[in-house]
């Protein structure tokens, strides 16, 4: 089974909700052996027409919700949320919203050799729990060396344009599928739920999925 993720990295339901999918998997721990799940992320940009160095969080909230007291009410219903969920959340720690197409270049590298769970992981906790700017190349070097890459080659790797054609590549095939909004959750290629859902709104799928996954086993074993 292939569980394709949309999301975007400084998106805190996206953050919610990869948590949730984790949790849900958790919950089928015999059939997640069996079909031998695959995840991959693919990338999708919130803001992709931000400098390269971002922009100062106050400036970002006026735009965005129209004053900081706004965004504290929009923020207060996320904090809540993380909070029952058990997550660290700091979003006052946060000074600058980055432009994040380096972060994701950085996990497409890091899935080359098998990392790209934990970079995910470790990229959320950076700007969610610790109020990083993972829009930093130095920022995501350490970042990658803190999950057991080479932070001096991934920051070569970032200096150069290593995995931008990936990065938009899935940014086209989001556009195409007619996404306006992540997290997006992507099943086999068939199935799509989105929103940062309850982890029982993924079991149906993961079921169904998994059904879909022998049948085609069964099938090609009696041609």
């Amino acid at each position: 089974m292939l569980i394709e993720t949309f999301a975007d990295l400084i998106c805190p339901w996206c953050y919610i909700g990869s948590h949730r999918l984790d949790r849900a998997m958790a919950q089928r721990p015999h059939l997640t052996a069996a079909a031998r799940i695959q995840t991959r992320w693919q990338p999708f940009q919130l803001n992709p027409d931000l400098p390269r160095g971002g922009v100062d969080r106050g400036a970002y909230l006026v735009t965005k919700f129209g004053g900081a007291e706004r965004a504290r009410q929009v923020h207060a219903v996320v904090e809540e949320t993380a909070a029952r969920d058990g997550l660290p959340l700091a979003l006052d720690r946060i000074r600058r919203i980055p432009n994040t197409f380096d972060a994701h270049r950085l996990v497409l590298i890091a899935a080359r050799t098998g990392h790209q769970d934990a970079m995910v992981r470790a990229l959320f906790h950076a700007y969610f729990a610790e109020g990083l700017d993972i829009g930093d190349r130095d920022t995501l070097a350490a970042t990658a060396a803190a999950v057991g890459l080479d932070g001096a080659e991934a920051g070569t790797l970032l200096a150069g344009d290593a995995e931008a054609a990936g990065v938009h590549a899935a940014d086209r095939m989001a556009r195409q599928l007619g996404l306006q909004a992540v997290p997006c959750y992507v099943f086999n290629h068939r199935y799509a739920l989105s929103g940062a859902q309850e982890p029982s709104s993924f079991l149906p799928l993961l079921d169904l999925a998994v059904e879909e996954g022998q049948d085609v086993t069964l099938a090609a074993a009696a041609g």
